[in-house]
């Protein structure tokens, strides 16, 4: 005997996330044709002694597909993953991966160093790292006796 698990609200929830990402979408003129995002990935952000690295789960997103910049103090990070066609004979049964754009911005600090920032891709991690930049010590200056 199998047993199938009964979830009364999943459908509720779909309806849900769907009607808050139509909403998302509709800018204030009603013109739903430009959405900044359609979805946002998690990201994870430490600082270390002597940079910050930025982790973002952009798995099934191309690496080509992303770009990195770097404009007046704010880290951009967009791109775009693309949906998979399941095929006619697929018999689809839940798709909740969520397509298309994605933007994430970031004020960075003063001390980050703008034009030594680095991006990678593995595993589908996106690592920018940013290193500080080296901090300007206070000098003691001796006055000499003239």
């Amino acid at each position: 005997m199998n047993t199938a698990r009964f979830e009364p609200w999943s459908f509720v929830d779909l309806l849900h996330r769907d009607l808050d990402r139509l909403v998302q979408r509709r800018d204030v003129t009603g013109n739903d044709d430009s959405p900044v995002a359609d979805w946002v990935p998690a990201v994870d952000i430490v600082e270390e002694k002597s940079r910050f690295v930025l982790r973002a789960d952009v798995p099934g997103v191309n690496p080509k597909d992303v770009d990195v910049s770097m404009d007046n103090g704010i880290l951009s990070v967009s791109g775009q993953r693309l949906a998979i066609d399941p095929g006619e004979d697929a018999g689809v049964q839940r798709l909740e991966r969520a397509t298309g754009r994605f933007l994430r911005r970031f004020t960075l600090p003063e001390t980050a160093d703008a034009e030594a920032i680095a991006a990678k891709y593995a595993n589908g991690i996106l690592e920018v790292t940013i290193p500080k930049a080296p901090e300007i010590q206070a000098r003691r200056i001796t006055v000499e006796a003239a």
